[in-house]
């Protein structure tokens, strides 16, 4: 695991600074505390910074190919690089490490851009090719390690973070008002775009292709997930389908487990991580380490089901408790490990787990991916009780309903509770599936958008509400809720989960494996039918029995509550004093952006408990930490 960034002078007569090199490669020590490395060579520069997890002794990069006519930087692992290492050998190549870095730069070297179709991993690579004057960018098929980048006054510049890239003195830093927008309803800005004009994100499953001199850039999809084929099952069992599963991923945790360093494991107590954790502990060659977080506040507490489950399973338990303390003194750090605003109140427990494992290993397995592959998520539970909602009530009846529901219903401020889930459910009713799919998990609706923004600033489209539905067409699939799940990979997950994750385990040098998004459980997820997904109303039916014999039964019965804190207390307590000053009328005036009195409205709204603002207020409150950091006024 590593950070990786380059230069490259679209005039090829144009020498890059090393210092710049130097400058943008600093910002990424946290990724790589280990090692560092330069390439830099006329036009062309690429950083690396190293976090040693395989090849402890030779891995250092970049590495070039036999004759230095090939270079490479890569983030991640590529989990069947000793079967490719074997045929390249077969073919005649020559390796001068054990790395999994330098397998991708011969096969590279052996089958061109098309050398991404055979790796198995999670990565970011650049590889420049001095022969074809060729920079070639690739990213894994889920989108589990990040690559930014940018073209700016005659270069081309690329980094795992977008603080790698600003770092050059060529980008100037302008806010993106249609990104703002999207981050304002989603809570994070999707891909391709960034919250900086002028740098992008690289999609997942797509490689970008560059060939000064000139600026001819080509980025083009070379893996998509295709759930329109769990729409034409066949005629196999679910019995069939299981076994097959079962096979598959105890070999992708066989995979998964490859390192020259102690791997352990996040276990919430929840089915995917502690699968995760039992089939770790059937291959490990020593006790299997697993690490979890108890909170104070017992209505956001699940460690309760990870003791549980790592007792049944035997593992090495570590537990840290979240104090309020321990969490709300990260709250003002914010902008220093999110570069890119992300409104997921999730990222300071997260943050602190890694902090906290990070302390006995390198290397943790965690058990993200499943909810999105296996139709996870109480919403899809809620997609159908709507259709069931709408038919039975005349639409007269519903919309007076959900008013006179919505005004009397009492206002907790506990995590996940029912009057916070009823007003969510309520407030969807009006939209289209697809969209109220993302209403329920977002933050902002386009008309409080509306309201929150100045004048100045609106955008006439819905720029969100296209991008779902843009996302819901290229699914190909017929089935409304294919249609949910495919958005779900190409929104939610990877635009604030694997973001949360990556940046919450790299700012403490942790690398953090997702078993579940291995490119063979995506595969075969896409083929799953939908039924065996959702059955009725019950989430993960075909991992529910492909895990019963493995985990003890309470993982299976208990309540999904997420990985949150008790954001909704906190603002009327210890995080109003930030939140006052920083949507105080000087500050928001300052900012130039938010309508002050729509703010204050939200807020005091909030503190008299009239309603429940959490999810408002904390983007706001993350994005305003965010701007004074990155942007200024």
């Amino acid at each position: 695991m590593c950070g990786i960034c380059g230069v490259i002078n679209l005039d090829l007569q144009k020498p890059v600074d090393p210092a710049d090199l130097v400058n943008m490669t600093c910002t990424l020590r946290h990724r790589g505390p280990d090692d560092e490395g330069f390439y830099v060579e006329g036009p062309v520069g690429l950083g690396h910074r190293r976090l040693a997890i395989i090849d402890l002794a030779t891995g250092k990069q970049p590495i070039a190919n036999e004759d230095g006519t090939i270079w490479i930087v890569c983030n991640g692992e590529i989990y069947n690089y000793k079967e490719l290492r074997h045929n390249l050998i077969k073919a005649g190549h020559l390796f001068s490490s054990a790395s999994d870095t330098e397998v991708a730069l011969h096969a590279y070297e052996m089958y061109g851009p098309d050398c991404v179709n055979l790796l198995n991993g999670m990565f970011a690579l650049a590889i420049w090719d001095w022969g074809r004057r060729r920079l070639l960018l690739a990213r894994d098929r889920a989108g589990i390690k990040p690559l930014y980048y940018a073209r700016a006054s005659g270069v081309f510049l690329f980094g795992s973070e977008l603080k790698a890239i600003l770092q050059h003195p060529a980008i100037e830093r302008r806010l993106d008002i249609t990104a703002l927008q999207q981050y304002l309803s989603l809570e994070y800005v999707p891909t391709p775009r960034t919250i900086f004009m002028g740098i992008n994100k690289l999609a997942p499953g797509h490689t970008l292709i560059l060939e000064p001199p000139g600026d001819r850039l080509a980025t083009r999809s070379y893996w998509d997930m295709s759930l329109y084929r769990s729409e034409d099952p066949g005629d196999k069992r679910v019995a069939d389908y299981v076994a097959e599963f079962q096979d598959t991923f105890l070999e992708v945790i066989r995979q998964e487990l490859t390192a020259d360093v102690p791997v352990g494991v996040l276990l919430s107590g929840g089915m995917d991580s502690s699968a995760v954790a039992a089939h770790a502990i059937k291959l490990a060659s020593k006790r299997v380490q697993s690490f979890t977080v108890a909170f104070e506040d017992s209505s956001f507490d699940e460690s309760i089901y990870a003791r549980q489950a790592a007792r049944y399973l035997g593992t090495e338990h570590f537990e840290i408790t979240l104090t309020p303390d321990k969490m709300l003194e990260l709250v003002p750090r914010l902008a220093d490990f999110l570069d890119e605003p992300l409104g997921d109140s999730s990222f300071i427990p997260t943050f602190l787990l890694s902090q906290f494992t990070r302390q006995q290993v390198k290397v943790a397995l965690g058990g993200d991916g499943g909810d999105e592959l296996f139709a996870g998520y109480s919403t899809l539970q809620a997609h159908q009780l709507m259709s069931y909602y709408q038919k039975l009530i005349p639409k007269w009846l519903r919309e007076h309903l959900a008013s006179r529901i919505i005004d009397y219903l009492p206002v907790t401020f506990n995590n996940l509770s029912l009057d916070f889930k009823l007003r969510r459910f309520l407030l969807g009713q009006s939209f289209a599936p697809l969209i109220r799919h993302h209403r329920w998990l977002g933050s902002f609706t386009a008309r409080q958008v509306h309201h929150l923004l100045r004048s100045e600033w609106l955008s006439r489209e819905n720029e969100v509400e296209n991008l779902i539905s843009y996302h819901g067409g290229q699914s190909g699939a017929r089935e409304m809720l294919n249609q949910v799940l495919y958005c779900d990979m190409k929104l939610y997950l990877e635009g604030d989960i694997l973001p949360k994750v990556d940046r919450a385990s790299m700012a403490n040098s942790l690398e953090v494996r997702v078993p579940f998004l291995n490119y063979r459980l995506l595969e075969f997820a896409g083929r799953l039918p939908l039924q065996f997904k959702l059955h009725g109303l019950t989430r993960k039916y075909l991992l529910r029995l492909a895990f019963k014999d493995i985990l003890p039964p309470a993982i299976f019965h208990r309540s999904k509550k997420g990985f949150n804190m008790p954001v909704a207390k906190w603002l009327t307590g210890p995080l109003r004093p930030l939140a006052e000053d920083l949507f105080s009328e000087t500050r928001l005036k300052r900012g130039g952006l938010f309508n002050a009195k729509y703010v204050h409205t939200l807020l005091a709204e909030h503190l008299s408990r009239r309603q429940d603002h959490r999810k408002l207020l904390w983007t706001l409150l993350v994005f305003e930490l965010w701007r004074e950091k990155w942007l200024g006024s």
